[in-house]
């Protein structure tokens, strides 16, 4: 997952960027309020990608950029649909990177030690890169 049009290198972890360049519907909340934005921002926007391969649907929709900016800064996603099966682990998961607050948002690091996700990082290298097992998608129940 990347869009290499316009990339900027951060020469550390705690240096933040100010540019706002990119798909405005995985915009994070510090960059709509034309606050500097950190490695959080990316895990904002993998949160947004998530819950849009879960649900086929935005987290956050509006009819202009106005509206949405309002929505992305000021309401919460709508919860993923009850009847759709996938677990609470990879619900709450998701939650989490859509965490308004960045601060509160996990970091990388975090994120890939958490047990759902070293769980499933091994199943996809036992599977040797496939996403599928026997026939059942791994992110499903």
């Amino acid at each position: 997952m990347g869009d290499f049009g316009i990339s900027k290198v951060l020469e550390s972890t705690t240096q933040a960027a100010n540019t706002v360049v990119g798909t405005p519907y995985y915009m994070a909340p510090e960059a709509c309020q034309s606050e500097p934005y950190t490695s959080k921002s990316d895990v904002w926007a993998l949160g947004c990608l998530m819950y849009e391969l879960c649900t086929l649907e935005k987290p956050f929709k509006a009819d202009n950029l106005l509206g949405l900016v309002y929505k992305i800064v000021q309401e919460k996603h709508p919860p993923i649909p009850a009847n759709l099966p996938y677990t609470k682990e990879l619900r709450l998961l998701i939650d989490m990177l859509l965490e308004k607050d960045p601060k509160l948002r996990p970091s990388v690091a975090q994120i890939i030690q958490m047990n759902m996700v070293k769980v499933k990082m091994k199943e996809f290298v036992m599977a040797q890169g496939s996403t599928l097992q026997r026939g059942k998608t791994i992110y499903r129940k």
